[in-house]
């Protein structure tokens, strides 16, 4: 801690003290499911049949928490979305994406389908609304598909893994994404998903601990398989904003989990609610998952598992509780004077390059730009920018985990009750033939 402390000036600190939160994409809060519409769907092919076109229908969205009905689950199958099937794919690489409506994985998919050599399948609560926003991007309607995935749902997201299943036909799947989740620092009460569970857990850490489990062997068969999960510097405590910006993350014993972090448990370590330290500590949860999937599973299954900060995104949906003052000064704080700011689209380019970049294929790594946010940013007079802490420009490098990330009983601990909570099963450690080679 002693090399982080000399670049401490109090008066930044309290302006820090907001600040440093990762900018993974935010689902919207939990809200009164909106009244069915009636959509015209697009032409499409799947990989069921193959027409020039669908009809009109009226789909019956479904309560959070209830499971699909035969004929609701056909209705979603024709809700909005793009060409699918392996006809519109070609040999483009499928890939799974949570969370691309709206901020970095809004970003991350459009860095990804202008490569022209990928096909997403983007996991969305709000199916209509990511129609929107892919036709306000311009995609190329064979480069994506959209299924509902509804993060609050342990049901849903097995729903959804069974229709990337059903879209990618006999391809592998060949990266998945976990990008989406929430961060609710203004809450003073816990809000508790359809299965029980506090937001900020199952969305953030659980469902997507769920997903993997379930699409494993469909990673495995691919030639490059990636599984990446976004992590954060607040969850890390040789950061700035992990070691010195109040509530500090920590899991204590994880006594909540324990309990089962049903209702009314609402934090980890089965202490009182806060909304900060609910986020933080579940993404200390994202960066040890990735760390026990590399023990676990690389050398068995050729996977690159991996992390990574894509820097702050200051303009972010993350901030929408803050007033407004905090919106408009935010980003100028962090793009002048700690330097840890980055756009939308420069960190949706980041993500996106640790699916497709050969020098990012090492597994068990936490992937950095631009410094690792343990200091200040300085002038660089040459590039005309902030340096050293996070923010935009720089290169890629492997950071460095530390404190409880690294805690390996902790970490195993995590594992075993995360698995008993979702009911997520995992193949044998060490099975050489789960490589299917």
């Amino acid at each position: 801690m002693a090399p982080l402390k000399k670049y401490m000036q109090p008066a930044v600190v309290l302006a820090a003290a907001t600040a440093g939160m990762t900018s993974a994409f935010l689902l919207p809060a939990m809200r009164p499911v909106p009244a069915p519409t009636t959509v015209t769907c697009a032409a499409r092919t799947s990989p069921l049949f193959s027409r020039s076109s669908t009809p009109s229908v009226t789909p019956a969205r479904p309560t959070k928490g209830t499971i699909l009905s035969a004929t609701n689950f056909f209705e979603s199958f024709f809700a909005p979305k793009s060409a699918s099937g392996a006809g519109a794919r070609g040999g483009k690489k499928t890939i799974v994406l949570t969370g691309t409506s709206s901020g970095l994985g809004k970003a991350t998919l459009k860095a990804l389908c202008a490569r022209g050599d990928n096909f997403v399948i983007c996991g969305v609560r709000d199916m209509e609304k990511m129609q929107a926003v892919a036709e306000e991007l311009g995609l190329d309607p064979s480069s994506y598909t959209i299924r509902p995935l509804d993060l609050s749902s342990f049901a849903s997201v097995r729903r959804f893994a069974k229709e990337v299943k059903a879209v990618k036909g006999g391809k592998p799947l060949d990266a998945l994404v976990c990008n989406a989740a929430v961060y609710l620092p203004a809450r003073d009460y816990p809000t508790f998903t359809p299965d029980g569970i506090e937001e900020s857990l199952q969305i953030n850490h659980l469902s997507h601990f769920l997903l993997v489990s379930l699409l494993l062997d469909d990673l495995k068969k691919a030639k490059d398989p990636r599984c990446v999960i976004v992590g954060s510097i607040t969850g890390n405590d040789n950061t700035i904003a992990g070691a010195f910006v109040w509530p500090r993350a920590s899991l204590g014993d994880l006594k909540g989990m324990q309990e089962g972090a049903k209702e009314p448990v609402s934090m980890i370590d089965g202490k009182n609610f806060n909304g900060a330290k609910a986020y933080k500590d579940s993404k200390m949860c994202n960066m040890m998952t990735v760390n026990e999937l590399h023990k676990r599973y690389h050398d068995a299954t050729g996977i690159t598992f991996s992390s990574m900060y894509p820097g702050c995104i200051a303009e972010t949906a993350l901030f929408r509780e803050k007033r407004q003052w905090f919106r408009t000064l935010f980003p100028l704080f962090m793009k002048y004077v700690t330097g840890g700011y980055v756009s939308e689209n420069e960190a949706g380019e980041r993500l996106a390059q640790t699916v497709w970049d050969p020098a990012l294929k090492t597994s068990g790594q936490y992937w950095c730009w631009n410094g690792q946010a343990q200091q200040f940013g300085y002038y660089d007079p040459a590039t005309k920018q902030v340096r050293g802490a996070g923010g935009s420009g720089g290169t890629v490098f492997p950071g460095k985990l530390a404190g409880q990330v690294m805690d390996q009983a902790k970490a195993e601990k995590m594992w075993e009750l995360s698995s008993e909570i979702t009911g997520a099963t995992w193949p044998s450690v060490g099975v050489r033939e789960l490589a299917n080679v």
